[in-house]
Order: C-alpha cells, then sequence, then structure tokens
C-alpha cells in the first residue's frame, strides 16, 4: 500500500544517521548565486528549495549514452533509470569538479572530454517519495572509455542506449522525474560531441 507524504517525509528524515555528519547542500537564487546551505534531505521536502545541482551525460565511442538504474536503497527515487550520473556540489565545490568525482565514485570510471553543457533550473515533485527537486542544475557531456566498476549502494544497473533504443526505454520503464528536463536541456551539446543528427 502506498504511504502518504507524511509519512515518507517522516522515513526519509530518519535515514540519516545520528552520529554522522550531515550532508549540506548550497542552496542558490535563480540567477545560481549562493545564498547559503541547508540539510540534504530537508532541502528536498516540500515545497522544496532551491540548490545547486549538476548531471554528467557520459557516451562511450558508438555514441550511445551510459545510464544507470539507480540503487534501491536510495533515499530518493530509488531503482529508477537516469543519467549517467547527477548528485550536488558539496558547499563552495565547483560544479565540474563535484560531477566527475561523483562519477568516479558512483561508475568506478572517470570520465573523458567531459565539458560544460549550460544550465537548467526546473521543479520536479516525486510522487513516489513526496519529495521535491527544486535545482539549477550545471550540465556535463563527455565520454566514458574505462570499465565500469559500479558501487551497489549507488547504482543498481547500468546500459548503454542510441537515441531510439532510450525512446523504447522511456515508454517501458520507471526513469527519474528530472530525466525528461535535462534530456532536452543538454541535447545541443550532446550533437555536437557525438557528431548525431539522431540525438
Amino acid at each position: 500500500m502506498p504511504t502518504s507524504p507524511a509519512a515518507d517525509h517522516r522515513s526519509t528524515a530518519s535515514l540519516a544517521d545520528p552520529g554522522a555528519e550531515p550532508v549540506m547542500l548550497e542552496l542558490v537564487d535563480e540567477n545560481g548565486t549562493t545564498i547559503g546551505t541547508a540539510e540534504k534531505v530537508s532541502a528536498h521536502l516540500p515545497p522544496g528549495r532551491l540548490h545547486r545541482a549538476f548531471s554528467v551525460f557520459l557516451f562511450d565511442d558508438r555514441g550511445r549514452l551510459l545510464l544507470q538504474r539507480r540503487a534501491l536503497g536510495k533515499y530518493h527515487s530509488p531503482g529508477v533509470w537516469s543519467n549517467t550520473c547527477c548528485g550536488h556540489p558539496h558547499p563552495g565545490e565547483p560544479p565540474f569538479v563535484a560531477a566527475a568525482r561523483r562519477t568516479c565514485e558512483e561508475l568506478g570510471a572517470a570520465p573523458a572530454l567531459m565539458r560544460e553543457a549550460g544550465t537548467v533550473r526546473y521543479n520536479h515533485p516525486d510522487p513516489d517519495s513526496g519529495l521535491v527537486e527544486q535545482e539549477y542544475n550545471h550540465l556535463f557531456v563527455g565520454l566514458v572509455r574505462g570499465r565500469l566498476r559500479p558501487d551497489p549502494d549507488e547504482v543498481a544497473e547500468t546500459a548503454f542506449a542510441g537515441s531510439a533504443e532510450l525512446e523504447r526505454m522511456c515508454e517501458t520503464l520507471p526513469f527519474s522525474a528530472w530525466f525528461p528536463t535535462v534530456v532536452d536541456a543538454v541535447l545541443p551539446a550532446v550533437r555536437e560531441l557525438t557528431g548525431s543528427p539522431d540525438w
């Protein structure tokens, strides 16, 4: 039976280890200027607080996008498919550095030729968890050439998909609430990187 949003908020908030350091996010205004910090889970409770994030899109040499299915144990959007890597910089950490760091931590492979691909701002409630993504998201595109060693605490599985295969997956599999928005925003940079008009 689905739980109520209030129950979901209690369960997600209780995930924090009382003895651990809180994970802090960088709050920003509508222009992306830093205005403060907030604890990670609290920033995602409705109505959400606008914070800095990043999304990475890495491709193999055949022009296929590396996708990941988020681990079932994640507090937010578990078990759904999404782009190569996404997350939040530490307060004061450059988004490019954070994107490269988290890609290595989650997938065990360093991005190659990664570059900035703009920003996108969105507000996406997640109906399953009751959490809200209010994000000022820095986009990055690049290549992946090393062998993947996914962290099972972060990634349940991975797949490479061309544009047609991705479209089929989106019709039949659950994807993160923010995925359509970030894909649309990053497509011009993807076409430039891959040299393919199919994207």
